[in-house]
């Protein structure tokens, strides 16, 4: 079955490329893999709207025979903007490599090497595979960072290191030559220009055009009361902490969750989360002197919890957005995307990531790395892109890695 036509981003000596770029498939048996462009050449647009307006016009190109091109003459330019998870920079690898490894340093090498080695596979760049295969380290990137530790290592890092240092220049200078920038259709052009300005404005981008025909200081005043319409209030509001109810198999818990320097911080220690049965068993466990080694107690506003604790004044209400459900997730995943509820799952996500953070676990963002395949389909469910065709049945991998995530979040608690 074929996988998904994807629009990419290269940061290249030229400067930043977009292209197209679709991931190996089968066909009639045989297995394929290919980017946009066509014979020797590979090419490559400034932006998504000056390839939109190729792939609108053109048809003699290498993915022209692909099982899903029928789908791509008809995306927006905004459709053909490449996300985060598929923009590579090339150019910017050796900054990488001068660091010292850790999960994130490496699982962004991974990515960048594995497209580069798809780039060597499809275009014959014999030179770039005899670089890559001159470093065992390459090899071990997917791996992450567990074959670059201890004494070893280190050696193997070192090794990789120095092979950029030496010769990432021939890879780059070999991948740009292959690139040409083809030229477009000028009416075709405009449409597609139109259409990326409305989106970068629509996304409050740089790009977006200034309003005219109002008075700066209405506007502004008009701004401050739609923030502080959404701004949240009432007292946790204001001491800056969260009331959480987390849904699992096992029960229905309480407890706080609040965020300093954009960093997680629940009520426990020790990478164990205190959760409560009822409202009520939260307030009473605040209203005690039990929190010495709480990092949530040492927060500025945290006597102001305690008084109202000891008072007997805490009321613990739960905001819709900070409900948690883990239940049913594991039965929809080994169903299909179709079946999965992003707003479920995205919340699920983020307690599942938030707790690992708080307790300096790399495991759960491990498992959602786009690059595993809980993360592919996560990432698909989402960030929906009409350029993906959906991920295949069966998805017991999926279930399973699911599954154990939500596990070790489970032995984390501490029930009360």
């Amino acid at each position: 079955m074929a996988q998904d036509i994807v629009p990419i981003q290269l940061g290249l000596p030229q400067g930043d490329v977009v292209t197209l770029w679709a991931p190996r498939w089968r066909e009639d048996g045989e297995e394929w893999e290919a980017f946009l462009g066509h014979e020797e050449d590979l090419y490559g647009f400034p932006d998504a709207a000056h390839l939109a307006a190729f792939i609108r016009t053109v048809d003699d190109h290498d993915l022209a025979d692909h099982p899903a091109w029928h789908v791509v003459p008809g995306l927006s330019a905004a459709e053909l903007v490449p996300d985060e998870d598929h923009q590579f920079d090339l150019v910017g690898l050796p900054e990488l490599v001068a660091e010292d490894p850790d999960t994130w340093t490496v699982g962004e090498l991974a990515d960048v090497v594995e497209m580069v080695r798809s780039l060597a596979d499809v275009c014959e760049l014999e030179k770039v595979h005899e670089i890559l295969d001159s470093a065992t380290g390459f090899d071990l990137l997917p791996q992450g960072l567990l074959p670059f530790t201890g004494r070893e290592g280190r050696k193997l890092w070192t090794e990789l290191a120095e092979v950029v240092a030496e010769r990432w220049d021939e890879v780059l200078d070999a991948v740009d030559a292959v690139v040409a920038v083809p030229e477009v259709d000028a009416d075709a052009l405009d449409t597609a220009q139109d259409e990326l300005a409305e989106f970068l404005a629509e996304a409050g981008s740089a790009a977006a055009v200034e309003p005219v025909d109002a008075d700066a200081e209405d506007l502004e005043e008009a701004s401050e009361e739609d923030t502080e319409e959404d701004e949240p209030t009432g007292f946790w509001a204001e001491v800056g902490i969260d009331p959480i109810k987390i849904i699992t198999d096992t029960g229905e818990y309480y407890t706080l969750r609040c965020y300093v320097e954009d960093e997680p911080v629940f009520l426990g220690s020790k990478g164990r989360i205190d959760v409560f049965g009822s409202p009520r068993g939260l307030a009473r466990f605040l209203a005690g002197d039990r929190l010495d080694g709480y990092e949530i107690a040492d927060l500025p506003t945290w006597p102001d919890v305690a008084t109202k604790a000891n008072a007997g004044e805490l009321d613990v209400e739960v905001d819709t957005a900070n409900t948690y459900v883990l239940t049913g997730i594991a039965d929809d995943i080994a169903e299909g995307p179709e079946a999965i509820d992003p707003t479920q799952l995205d919340l699920a996500v983020e307690l599942l990531t938030d707790a690992a953070d708080w307790a300096g676990d790399d495991t759960a963002h491990d498992a959602l790395a786009p690059s595993e395949r809980l993360g592919w389909l996560v990432s698909f469910v989402l960030r929906p892109d009409p350029t993906r065709l959906a991920p295949s049945a069966p998805f017991d991998a999926e279930q399973l890695a699911w599954r154990d995530l939500v596990t070790a979040f489970e032995e984390r608690l501490r029930v009360h």
